[in-house]
């Protein structure tokens, strides 16, 4: 493997464990669609930064092949987690007089309940698992034709999974009422393939300019 190419991943593997920690810090913010026209539509903030690991999972998947998908995936969770440990820490030392923030309010903001951090992490180990190994089935049975069919096909199945997932931990755990569930769910999961669609072109284009740097890996290494 090239310099590039090792550089390269890692640059993916910097915006994916990026993604998914702001994921989890600006997660308890949610924003509304008008122009949309549906009522109630709420979603977590968290969503925008989300859908970006996925896109990076198919990238390394394409190029770099199934293992190393896995290894940033479990190298994310990692991360989350240390991430969780360092904002208990900052909310246990105590507060100066001149900080601008006070206790409670730091807590309000960068404090993850435990259901909700339980349901995240959870969500997030299934859901990209699944979708490296739709990836990867779909590369196999296609030898390796039809980028664009198991882009969106893992992304929008492991997407349907992660939303499901976590909700229904948030659902049981209190956090969220049973009577939004279907709501959260569905616009969850669409607002995740709209992005899954737009995420297809921006693949083809990445592809397009690394084509004399880095050869994708061949679907008879994945088998």
């Amino acid at each position: 493997m090239t310099v590039f190419q090792e550089r390269f991943y890692m640059i993916l593997t910097a915006i994916f464990i990026a993604s998914l920690v702001t994921c989890n810090l600006i997660f308890q913010k949610f924003f509304t669609w008008p122009s949309l026209g549906i009522p109630n539509f709420a979603l977590s903030v968290g969503i925008i930064a989300y859908p970006v690991t996925f896109i990076v999972t198919d990238l390394i998947s394409e190029l770099y092949g199934k293992r190393r998908a896995n290894q940033v995936v479990l190298a994310g969770f990692f991360a989350s987690v240390f991430t969780v440990v360092l904002v208990y820490v900052a909310m246990a030392v105590p507060t100066a007089d001149i900080s601008p923030l006070d206790n409670a309010t730091f807590e309000k903001v960068f404090g993850l309940s435990g259901p909700a951090f339980f349901g995240s992490m959870l969500a997030y180990l299934t859901a990209q698992f699944i979708d490296i190994r739709i990836f990867h089935f779909w590369k196999r049975l296609t030898e390796g034709k039809y980028l664009w069919l198991r882009n969106n096909a893992s992304t929008m199945c492991s997407q349907l999974v992660d939303t499901s997932v976590i909700l229904v931990i948030l659902c049981s755990a209190g956090v969220i009422p049973w009577e939004s569930f279907y709501s959260l769910l569905w616009m969850g999961w669409m607002f995740k393939v709209f992005v899954a669609l737009i995420d297809t072109p921006i693949i083809y284009f990445c592809l397009w300019l690394l084509k004399d740097k880095i050869q994708p890996t061949s679907y008879l290494e994945e088998s």
